[in-house]
């Protein structure tokens, strides 16, 4: 069990959510949560908002929560990893996702 965990710990190292949030989000306070870790909680900048985090679990759950209203939009995310858009127009929240090496920068 102990030699099972360690590679699977070790195939998630490799494995990396590129998100970014993008500044249609400008002035929002918002939460942003994968699982139940929160990634950050703050008004919004008007900038592109970017982390990279390292799955951490089988499946992963993107939760974006706007502050003001407590809406909760959910997004189940790719087990391998991947570079995640989030935007918001008027009041839908919305992602785009892509596979890590498919997105040009």
């Amino acid at each position: 069990d102990c030699l099972l965990s360690r590679g699977l710990g070790d195939v998630y190292k490799r494995q990396v959510y590129n998100i970014e949030l993008t500044n249609s989000f400008a002035g929002d306070s918002i939460a942003v949560y994968l699982n139940d870790s929160l990634l950050l909680d703050q008004t919004m900048p008007d900038a592109n908002l970017k982390v990279e985090i390292k799955r951490f679990a089988e499946d992963n759950v993107l939760m974006v929560v706007d502050n003001k209203t407590d809406k909760t939009t959910p997004f189940n995310l790719n087990p391998e990893g991947s570079r995640v858009e989030v935007k918001k127009s008027g009041d839908v929240i919305y992602i785009l996702e892509r596979e890590a090496d498919s997105l040009l920068e």
